[in-house]
């Protein structure tokens, strides 16, 4: 009666239930190591692309012009205070912050402003996909055809210059990309007009999300359309904005091949920027170790926004 009762469990006793107690306990460690198994080819190659070559780079940063000495010499921090006691290095600097704080400031401006139209009921269905198409074009280009468009463009016989010349709104032609006076502003300009429809879609998204019902309810309250869109739209976009803005700050700080592709960081290094400096550093004057030393420091400021970026999707969250 009791042998029928018992479960099957209770059944197995002595060295053949220590046998499947031990079956047990190794089958839930294969259970607990299946999700690292998952993970191992991403941790993989995070370690083969990523932490492996930050180590050496900043090892390299410590020694005295590595890969073009058989024999390097360490030398500590002197190529971090011969870059920051580098005028290069500040001009790099200053003109990374220009470019990118005006460019994602008209990045939002631009991007809201036209999120906002295309949201509207006051245009149509088939005007509001004419305009999408057309506001959206300009992230469906590469980087390099947005490089050598603007080249042709503003180059001295270019299209910009007809147009000026002939409405008479400048006398001669102007050298955008070739005159220290308006080489930078000019790649900001052509950085501006690439940029705009990532902040133009998501925050169309985000107006799209905004319950009606907050604006019917303003409206009957007597509140203004500037009143609507301070007290309602701009808070209730206010996480994607902060997200963005940082996310565009990074991406924009690392700004390498639009530079490369129409100033080459020139004339007379008005346009360059940290990354062209890098760069100019490691491939033209072949000083690796100095180089290394300016990669680590634009790591570490890159680490710093996107601590900053993270802090605000969690807020988000």
């Amino acid at each position: 009666m009791s042998t029928t009762t018992l479960p099957a469990r209770a059944k197995r006793t002595g060295p053949g239930g220590r046998r499947v107690q031990a079956t047990g306990g190794k089958k839930g460690l294969v259970k607990a190591l299946v999700p690292f198994g998952y993970l191992s080819p991403t941790v993989v190659l995070l370690t083969v692309l990523m932490v492996i070559p930050i180590v050496m780079v900043i090892g390299y940063s410590l020694m005295d012009n590595v890969i073009m000495k058989k024999n390097p010499q360490f030398v500590g921090f002197k190529h971090y205070s011969d870059i920051l006691a580098s005028d290069s290095f500040w001009t790099a600097v200053t003109n990374t912050l220009f470019f990118t704080g005006v460019s994602v400031v008209a990045h939002l401006v631009l991007g809201l402003a036209f999120a906002m139209m295309l949201n509207t009921e006051l245009l149509g269905h088939r005007v509001k996909a004419i305009f999408r198409t057309i506001y959206v074009l300009p992230w469906l280009f590469t980087v390099a055809i947005i490089a050598v468009l603007w080249r042709l463009l503003l180059e001295p016989n270019g299209v910009i210059n007809y147009l000026l010349t002939a409405s008479h709104l400048a006398g001669s032609q102007i050298e955008w990309l070739g005159s220290p006076d308006t080489a930078l502003l000019a790649v900001t300009f052509i950085n501006i007009w690439s940029g705009y429809p990532f902040y133009m879609t998501s925050l169309l998204a985000g107006l799209q999300g905004i319950p009606a019902d907050y604006y019917e309810a303003a409206q009957v309250d007597g509140a203004s359309a500037w009143q609507r869109f301070t007290r309602i739209t701009l808070p209730q976009l206010k996480p994607i904005i902060i997200s963005m803005a940082l996310l565009d700050f990074i991406w924009t700080t690392q700004q390498f091949a639009l530079i490369w592709m129409t100033t080459g960081g020139g004339p007379l290094g008005t346009t360059e920027m940290l990354s062209t400096f890098t760069y100019k550093l490691a491939f033209t004057k072949y000083q690796f170790g100095t180089a290394s030393a300016a990669a680590v420091i634009v790591l570490v400021i890159s680490m710093v926004l996107a601590f900053f970026y993270v802090r605000a999707q969690k807020a988000r969250d």
